[in-house]
């Protein structure tokens, strides 16, 4: 069996070019399990970026300067992640350069992720006149999900502890928070559940999403901030309304455990990985596959691809320009996607990767492996066509069944519901 289809000349594929490495120094008594690193985020900001090294620590760097270390040339010169200038909750006061901080969690993490405050955003719970905290314009938090189930808030500027959330009976596998600045925090578990969490109601539980009937291992929010998607054990992919924190339905197709997902950045696209050997692309409104991307081929049967193979995928990404993705998979490659082409643009070899997440501009990609190291790849570059800008303009806007609803051609209706990448 091999990585590609026999139409695809894998001496035809680029190589992805490495711009750098971050390692944990190592000891002999390190060799064992807990040093891996579960995961890596970059600030939606592109101010820092955090990843988990392993042994309880989380190391947060800011991201020019980790750029300039790597002496990456072009990609450092392209890349603005200006920061602004960070407040303190509690005092006001600002710090004029973002610094570099080591924080021990207390356990190991799982899941990482970032938020940041929009102050006119107000909280859901709006009977509660008093907050012990106020949260600045510039406000910039790093959620940390641990193995003891517990969920920890630093402040990003201070490396300061703020809240600690313990609701969770079994390892916080995943966090994200939502996208609309409202700091609504969501955490998947394997406790069978989704718990999400008011920051701004100084980190209360707002509610329980029931349904998982097996560990649920990764969720992520739409950019509107409506819907949430959960993926987990037994094939579970599944949608829930974030308005009244209902579910709106399951989506069918894999074939084994489903453990990674992400929305395009348009929100008309979702992305999810599988332990089937493939990356599902759905149009999720209609509950339509519209695409997969294979990892093995000729394809396994699904009774092979819902068993113990070594083409399982780990992650998927969605790059902020709508047209790439990544995947880490068991194969020892991670693959750059151009879903244009629906094949691999650029490859490079990692071995035992776990997780990876692009740069907020798209140019970087992380991703961490089993030794807690992290690598990073200068991702492929391309322009992208007036006609790909103005649709993700529109389906940031209009729903699927909003454009199929329009009085335009079938050509130019099937190119804006992606049935024509």
């Amino acid at each position: 069996m091999a990585s590609f289809p026999d139409s695809v000349n894998e001496s035809d594929i680029g190589k992805a070019k490495l711009i750098g490495e971050l390692r944990v120094p190592a000891s002999p008594f390190d060799q064992k399990s807990g040093r891996e690193a579960w995961t890596v985020a970059f600030a939606p900001n592109g101010s820092y970026f955090a990843w988990s090294q392993g042994h309880r620590i989380v190391k947060l760097i800011p991201w020019k300067k980790c750029l300039k270390n790597f002496s990456a040339g072009q990609v450092a010169e392209e890349t603005s992640a200006a920061s602004p200038p960070p407040s303190s909750i509690q005092s006001g006061d600002v710090s004029p350069e973002p610094c570099e901080h080591t924080i021990d969690c207390g356990d190991i993490v799982w899941g990482l992720a970032f938020g940041s405050s929009v102050p006119e955003k107000q909280s859901r719970c709006i009977n509660i006149e008093w907050h012990r905290f106020k949260f600045g314009q510039d406000q910039l938090l790093l959620a940390t999900g641990l193995s003891n189930g517990r969920i920890k808030i630093w402040d990003v500027y201070s490396g300061k502890l703020l809240l600690n959330l313990m609701d969770h009976t079994d390892v916080v596998r995943d966090l994200t928070f939502a996208p609309d600045g409202s700091l609504m925090l969501v955490s998947a578990s394997r406790d069978k559940t989704l718990r999400v969490w008011d920051l701004k109601d100084d980190g209360n539980m707002v509610k329980v999403l029931w349904g998982h009937l097996h560990w649920v291992y990764c969720c992520a929010f739409s950019p509107d901030s409506s819907i949430l998607c959960s993926v987990g054990a037994g094939k579970a992919v599944f949608l829930w309304n974030m308005d009244n924190y209902t579910l709106i339905q399951k989506l069918e197709g894999h074939h084994n455990d489903v453990v990674s997902c992400e929305f395009s950045p348009d929100g008309s696209l979702l992305a999810t990985a599988s332990h089937d050997t493939r990356v599902i692309i759905w149009d999720h409104q209609k509950a339509a596959v519209l695409m997969e991307l294979g990892h093995l081929f000729p394809p396994p049967s699904p009774i092979f691809a819902g068993g113990a193979n070594d083409r399982w995928v780990r992650a998927v990404s969605f790059c902020p320009d709508g047209r790439h993705i990544a995947s880490l998979a068991d194969d020892r490659r991670v693959r750059f996607w151009n879903l244009e082409e629906r094949a691999p643009q650029a490859t490079c070899s990692l071995s035992n990767g776990l997780c990876c997440a692009f740069s907020a501009d798209g140019g970087v990609l992380a991703a961490g492996s089993q030794d807690g190291a992290v690598h990073f790849w200068e991702c492929p570059r391309s322009i992208s066509s007036l006609q790909h800008l103005s649709r993700m303009a529109l389906r940031r806007v209009l729903s699927t069944r909003q454009v199929e609803a329009l009085a335009i051609p079938r050509p130019l209706r099937d190119y804006l519901t992606y049935r024509v990448i």
